[in-house]
């Protein structure tokens, strides 16, 4: 007993005292064919080129992570090549190694070099290893947030421990600047999932990062909130049709306006629930995922094809039941959370809701998500830790959109957060 206890005690300690350093994104510019050449870039802010170096360094020569900005979300990257990198990010998290990791490279010069283990030959193309059916979409879509699926080649230097054993792996090349001044600077390939403590919310501001992972590792690169919101969107082109596997920065129209015909039949992965022991091609599809502490109910729209009308008084009425249904049966509901987005946004709670009589006792808190779909992307996973963490309510009500648009990367990640406790509204 005792040796168990010391045994716990000895890996529950602060592993490290972490780091927050600035980053300036605007001081690092690549040139327009970077991504391809793999060019370096230039960096005018000397304590940015510092800070990059240095994390550049923890990538390159330890078994340590970094958490840094991406344009969708913070990641927490270690090296791709390093099986010992690889579980240190599954250990940090505290994440299922099945859960397959998404390796970021900041070129196809570096995809080619380093994980295909291949040079440039002269008369080559350099997106010989690259399926033709993704050309179309990386060549307007990269640097962006859009990952796609390529087929494991015979000798890849990749950790295999990237792709919790599938026969694929999943690339991408991030437009966030410090992201890819990181992965240049470092020449080499960072797995990196989103830098949350596994299940929670995704980060958007290096606080969220810190919350979640202090003493956990080594370093945060603040660059600032990340304006997409949500993760990469995840195509397989290896299929036939094509499969758009996870919602995220581009959206579904996005992918079937730009692909070509190839494209024009993608389909998209609809499935709710994953068997144990099944394998998952992209991460987000298995597991608990995006949950804050407290309770998460789902406001879902009618679709358009419901021919449903619901005036504002109806929506009222749905909200007040739902709020004393929630109180019956949790007597320790002290303060309710409501995020809005449209069909909510110019709802007077003052006098509708929050001076009702039955709810008198209880505190509540409204964050408005915005207007349009973007608006809502960008800012979901911060209001989502806004009110757990900071605000501390005991039950969230979130206010869903119709999923067309950046409405489907939305409400992917809300129904996740809701655990699929949803209500029609």
């Amino acid at each position: 007993m005792y040796l168990g206890r010391y045994f716990v005690t000895m890996t529950t300690k602060a592993l490290f005292d972490t780091k927050i350093l600035k980053v300036n994104p605007l001081s690092i510019r690549f040139s327009p064919t970077a991504h391809i050449d793999g060019s370096l870039p230039i960096i005018s802010d000397p304590e940015t080129e510092a800070a990059l170096l240095e994390a550049a360094r923890i990538i390159r020569d330890t078994d340590e992570t970094v958490a840094f900005p991406t344009e969708t979300v913070y990641g927490l990257g270690g090296s791709a090549l390093n099986d010992n990198s690889v579980l240190s990010i599954y250990k940090a998290k505290n994440r299922p190694s099945d859960n397959p990791l998404i390796t970021h490279v900041s070129s196809i010069d570096q995809l080619n070099r380093k994980i295909f283990n291949q040079m440039h030959l002269s008369g080559a193309s350099i997106f010989d290893n690259i399926p033709k059916i993704y050309c179309p979409l990386i060549s307007t879509l990269w640097p962006g947030p859009l990952t796609i699926l390529l087929p494991v080649p015979d000798h890849i230097m990749l950790s295999k421990l990237t792709t919790a054993d599938q026969p694929t792996f999943a690339v991408r090349i991030p437009a966030n600047p410090v992201a890819r001044a990181l992965i240049a600077l470092s020449d080499t390939p960072i797995a990196a999932p989103s830098a949350n403590a596994s299940t929670r919310p995704s980060p958007t501001l290096a606080s969220h990062v810190y919350h979640d992972l202090k003493d956990k590792i080594p370093m945060i690169l603040d660059g600032g909130a990340c304006k997409v919101g949500v993760e990469s969107t995840v195509v397989d082109g290896l299929c036939n049709p094509p499969m758009l596997l996870r919602p995220g920065g581009f959206t579904y129209e996005e992918i079937v306006k730009l692909g070509g015909e190839a494209w024009s039949l993608c389909k998209v992965e609809n499935k709710k629930t994953v068997e144990k022991g099944e394998k998952v091609r992209t991460p987000g599809m298995k597991y608990r995922h995006y949950s804050p502490t407290a309770k998460v109910i789902l406001l879902v729209p009618h679709a358009k094809e419901d021919n449903v009308i619901k005036t504002q008084e109806d929506r009222l009425d749905i909200l007040n039941r739902l709020i004393k249904v929630e109180l019956q049966a949790n007597k320790n509901i002290n303060k309710i959370a409501i995020l809005t987005s449209l069909k909510l946004e110019d709802f007077d709670f003052e006098s509708k809701i929050f001076d009702n009589p039955d709810f008198c006792s209880k505190a509540f808190i409204l964050e408005r998500l915005g207007r349009t779909g973007e608006e809502i992307q960008a800012n979901l996973f911060a209001a989502l830790r806004k009110v757990d963490e900071i605000d501390n309510v005991d039950l969230i009500f979130v206010e869903g959109i119709n999923e067309e648009g950046e409405g489907l990367a939305v409400m992917n990640r809300l129904r996740k957060a809701a655990a699929n406790n949803c209500i029609s509204f």
